[in-house]
């Protein structure tokens, strides 16, 4: 009887981890071997308004509006709303020709509040879209006019593909997070486009219709408040769709504090969002919203380091569970999830990964990946702060 328990629960965590699993290799795959289709550039540029959502930016502000400004046109308008800022955000901005938005509200803080604030200055006069954009961000070539374009033309929220990359001199962890970013920001959003899928909204370089954003509830201070964004638009018909020609760059902090703060954060942010997604999926209306369902099978895949770390304990435990005479089958089924995981990852690094992260460095992944085990329980088990955590993006010894 307990031979048959064993067994029974064996097969059922090898099994229960292939659904994400062959999510995240199904995008992968697709990302590298499917054809793309470029953004719309036909048409009309409707006019724009840009918002900028900043706490205590004023190291970064100026230079983020200097890469927006220039792809402006005289009917467009720029918006910054300083929210909770102790410094000269609102000051720096200004100067630099933004309309500034002050918030100080010590209870309602978060970026979700800041974009809400924002939304409410411009419903007077209301454009045919909104930009929002961090202000810690640099906006590529033409991505201003590539975005609003595909806005109208689809009618829908556009994801722009929005990297972080390694600070020079970084170290090979930041190496590693930058690729890991890649893959959940470019090539598993590319994957899921090529399938003609929705993807996440990834927190800057989204452009919306105003008849969608103004009925969106954005008031809230919820750590990945851009994927809640995303999966409720989603949910009421209005699915985002990637936008790999509108390029979005921020850059990972110099230190490894910084970088650590900030990778916690999204981490716990998803964490919280897989568990809602789960049980989302468990709602028998959830499956009548085909893009909606979509974008619940691309959540519940939990932060690559922690899958792979799954897929690891259970590789292990079933194979201690075999070497003791149990079925086979719980070990195939885990050692075939492992081998997916490690040949998508794979193809995406081949195809995409390359400069970010070097050959010579893929000796550090596992030294990275198994860095992070006293990590997540700490995220699942803990509570991790929400509204504004200003990123520490000061360099020391070390990194």
């Amino acid at each position: 009887m307990l031979d048959a328990l064993l067994n029974t629960v064996a097969v059922f965590l090898s099994a229960s981890l292939s659904v994400p699993t062959m999510v995240y290799a199904a995008e992968c795959t697709a990302a590298v071997a499917l054809p793309r289709r470029p953004a719309p550039r036909a048409g009309d540029r409707p006019a724009v308004a840009v918002v900028v959502p900043a706490h205590n930016e004023e190291s970064e502000i100026c230079r983020t509006l200097a890469s927006i400004r220039p792809q402006l046109r005289a009917e467009d308008r720029l918006v910054v709303v300083a929210d909770n800022c102790d410094d000269r955000t609102a000051v720096l901005a200004r100067g630099a020709g933004a309309r500034v938005i002050e918030r100080q509200d010590l209870v309602h803080r978060g970026k979700g509040y800041a974009l809400a604030a924002g939304i409410s200055a411009l419903a007077e006069a209301p454009p045919p879209v909104v930009i929002l954009i961090d202000a810690d961000c640099r906006v590529g070539p033409d991505a201003i006019d590539i975005l609003a374009r595909a806005a109208l033309a689809y009618g829908r929220p556009i994801q722009a593909r929005y990297l972080l990359t390694a600070p020079p001199g970084a170290s090979v962890r930041q190496a590693v997070a930058a690729f890991a970013f890649l893959v959940k920001n470019r090539v598993r959003p590319l994957g899921l486009k090529a399938l003609g899928l929705p993807c996440q909204l990834t927190g800057s370089g989204m452009a919306f219709p105003w008849a969608v954003l103004a009925k969106a509830r954005l008031a809230n201070a919820h750590l990945v408040e851009d994927m809640k964004l995303g999966l409720d638009l989603a949910r009421a018909g209005h699915a985002p769709r990637f936008c790999d020609d509108a390029q979005i760059t921020s850059q990972f902090p110099a230190s490894l504090k910084g970088t650590q703060t900030q990778r916690q954060r999204w981490e716990a942010g998803h964490l919280g969002m897989g568990r809602f997604a789960l049980m989302a999926l468990l709602d028998g209306t959830t499956y009548r919203k085909p893009n909606y369902f979509a974008m619940l099978l691309d959540v519940i895949v939990p932060p690559l380091s922690l899958l792979a770390l799954l897929l690891a304990a259970v590789l292990l435990a079933t194979a201690g569970l075999a070497m003791m005479g149990f079925s086979l089958a719980p070990l195939a089924i885990a050692a075939f999830n492992l081998a997916l995981l490690l040949g998508a990852t794979a193809l995406a690094w081949s195809a995409f990964g390359r400069k970010t992260l070097p050959a010579r460095s893929l000796l550090s992944i596992p030294a990275y990946v198994f860095g992070k085990i006293g990590l997540y329980p700490r995220l699942m088990l803990g509570r991790v702060r929400d509204g504004w955590i200003r990123t520490d993006r000061a360099r020391h010894d070390g990194r």
